[in-house]
């Protein structure tokens, strides 16, 4: 073998990649300690694309077809290199294959809940959990912040750090969205499509990738925050608490018996309350006339009202009940009364952690 056989050998005349593994991102192209040739063919097939990287810089970029390597082709790596009128002898340069195909089904998910601040429950912890599917969009970048100089990057050695990078943007694009819990909790579809605006610009400006589909199967929240959504839900179904209570009333009539005695009970207590109010407010509004009223006669029917009102108002001028105890005479939970209070839609006060109710802000809520 002469010493031009030696020569040629030592020199790289076609650069290319068949990618059969399905998972890898980056390949950088092994050159052996080989120059390349001047005039050598770099082929990039179909979801491909070349990253020339020159002593630590990143020069010229490839997309699919055949290239000759010369001047006119690698006008940045000419520059780097200093080759002002074009160049004949061999050199030297990483080249880097990068596949820019749809890498699809990738799952995503926090490992530790995420803390989110909600209007209507405040600092609540949330998990979830799904599936993105990404392509790398700028080859120079991706290989700075995340390949690397590896020889062959596999989307398993990535998995975990983008996983990672994912909830970090899932969770500041989530806190900027305002999106409320309960519509984390049952739009799953929609939501995704509302951060994928939020979450692409990030991954690119970050990493040079392009979140293309952006899927939550599931957001949970802890069991105390289920329990206020599912007793919001019910209230919401019921609607009207003073109608609801009157249709129970009637339901259990037309039902007859000692149950239906029993079942009527708490609403009948509810509606002697309001009865009851009625009354004093009909005994405050001034002494009956002379010859007419209870002193006249003793068994007429005001008298007869007024003596039933008299122990109310002798046992003070404000009546106040507990939760607990506003739930007996509506006969309802008393997770349903904290529900209409923290509604707003029965008025209460709160002393301390315990919620205490005016007689007459019960009476009103039952009017409606």
């Amino acid at each position: 073998m002469n010493l031009m056989n030696i020569i040629t050998k030592q020199l790289i005349e076609i650069i290319e990649w068949t990618d059969d593994s399905r998972d890898t991102l980056s390949y950088r192209w092994p050159d052996d300690d080989k120059e390349i040739k001047n005039g050598a063919q770099l082929i990039v097939r179909e979801s491909q694309q070349v990253q020339f990287v020159s002593s630590g810089q990143y020069a010229d970029l490839f997309s699919p077809g055949q290239h000759t390597l010369s001047t006119q082709n690698i006008p940045i790596l000419s520059t780097i290199k200093g080759w002002k009128y074009g160049f004949n002898s061999p050199f030297k340069c990483d080249v880097y294959f990068i596949n820019t195909r749809l890498f699809t089904g990738n799952k995503w998910g926090t490992s530790n809940p995420v803390m989110v601040r909600d209007k209507d429950f405040g600092a609540v912890r949330l998990r979830a959990f799904g599936t993105y599917d990404f392509r790398i969009v700028e080859p120079a970048k991706f290989l700075k912040e995340v390949a690397g100089t590896d020889q062959n990057f596999r989307i398993d050695e990535f998995a975990d750090t983008m996983r990672s990078r994912i909830i970090s943007v899932f969770t500041e694009s989530l806190a900027r969205a305002q999106v409320p819990v309960l519509d984390v909790a049952q739009r799953y579809g929609e939501l995704g499509d509302a951060l994928l605006p939020l979450i692409n610009p990030a991954m690119t400006d970050k990493y040079g990738l392009e979140i293309t589909s952006f899927v939550l199967e599931n957001v949970s929240v802890p069991p105390e925050v289920e329990e206020a959504i599912d007793k919001r839900s019910s209230m919401t179904a019921i609607g009207n608490l003073n109608d609801y209570v009157k249709y129970q009333m009637g339901q259990a009539m037309a039902n007859g018996g000692e149950g239906a005695a029993a079942a009527t009970m708490p609403a009948t207590m509810a509606m002697g309350f309001g009865m009851a109010q009625e009354m004093m407010k009909s005994m405050q509004g001034g002494a009956a006339p002379a010859g007419q009223g209870p002193a006249s006669d003793p068994f007429s029917p005001a008298a007869a009202q007024a003596a039933q009102a008299a122990p109310a108002a002798a046992g003070g001028a404000l009546q106040v009940l507990t939760p607990t105890q506003a739930a007996e005479a509506l006969g309802v939970s008393e997770a349903d009364v904290l529900a209409e209070i923290q509604a707003g839609n029965l008025k209460a006060r709160q002393i301390g952690s315990q919620w205490r109710i005016a007689q007459s802000a019960l009476d009103e809520f039952l009017r409606g």
